[in-house]
């Protein structure tokens, strides 16, 4: 993996696209994280994205140019909150080819008024029941929706399905099911499952507090999964009740 520098992107190749747009071309470095775009200086109105391995959509400082990012197949999974302000002026967000699951995933797009073009095509949330009039009902401002145009007919639809009593009750449950990251959320329960003792568990939270990104904390996750004890040296586990230790 290459780390999204300063230098790689004054080093990245910059034109001007057939749509008279001044693009950065950051494609297939597999970048693992959006991070220092305050190196472009505000200077481009599209971002390519596109075949890196990217798995949170933020990391943004303020962009008030930047209006269309191409994300095709990197590995999002989850969408950050606020992007508004830090990326207001967006307008088209391709995220074809990512790992987005749940139709409640995309809510924090409600917030960009902007946004008219929005492509999840080969992402699971396809599959989902209601996919398209979902998010058709949630990001009113969208015109085209897996470049396809979002018909009024559909608008009338997406209004009537989700207003409704049984709407209001699924919308519920969508919220339930969509990936919110908090750092070390469900440790705590794991590291209980274990039977931890409560400095393990503290240990554990400062590894947690430490890590810089979700695939850090992912990685202490199965750590612990395994009965391991994330900074220690040695594997330390309990088995009936004892704290044993392996080499």
């Amino acid at each position: 993996m290459v780390k999204l520098t300063a230098e790689l992107i004054q080093n990245s190749m910059q034109y001007i696209n057939p749509v008279k747009d001044r693009e950065l071309d950051l494609r297939g470095y597999r970048i693992p994280e959006i991070e220092n775009l305050g190196a472009t200086g505000d200077q481009f109105d599209t971002i390519d994205f596109s075949d890196n391995d990217i798995r949170k959509l933020d990391g943004f400082p303020y962009l008030k140019r930047l209006k269309c990012l191409l994300l095709n197949n990197n590995r999002i999974v989850r969408i950050g909150e606020h992007l508004e302000e830090y990326i207001p002026n967006m307008e088209s967000l391709i995220l074809t080819g990512n790992q987005i699951d749940e139709l409640g995933d995309i809510d924090p797009l409600v917030s960009l008024e902007k946004l008219t073009t929005l492509s999840l095509l080969h992402n699971p949330i396809t599959a989902k029941q209601h996919y398209r009039l979902y998010v058709i009902y949630k990001l009113p401002q969208l015109k085209l929706l897996d470049f396809r145009k979002i018909k009024m007919k559909e608008r009338d639809e997406a209004k009537a399905l989700f207003k409704s009593k049984k709407g209001k009750e699924m919308q519920k449950e969508i919220s339930k099911r969509a990936k919110t990251f908090i750092p070390g959320g469900n440790m705590s329960n794991i590291a209980k499952a274990k039977g931890l003792t409560e400095e393990e568990v503290r240990k554990i939270r400062e590894a947690i507090i430490r890590a810089s990104s979700l695939e850090e904390v992912e990685r202490l996750q199965k750590i612990l999964q395994a009965g391991q004890i994330p900074g220690n040296e040695q594997v330390t586990r309990h088995q009936n009740g004892h704290l044993m230790d392996y080499e």
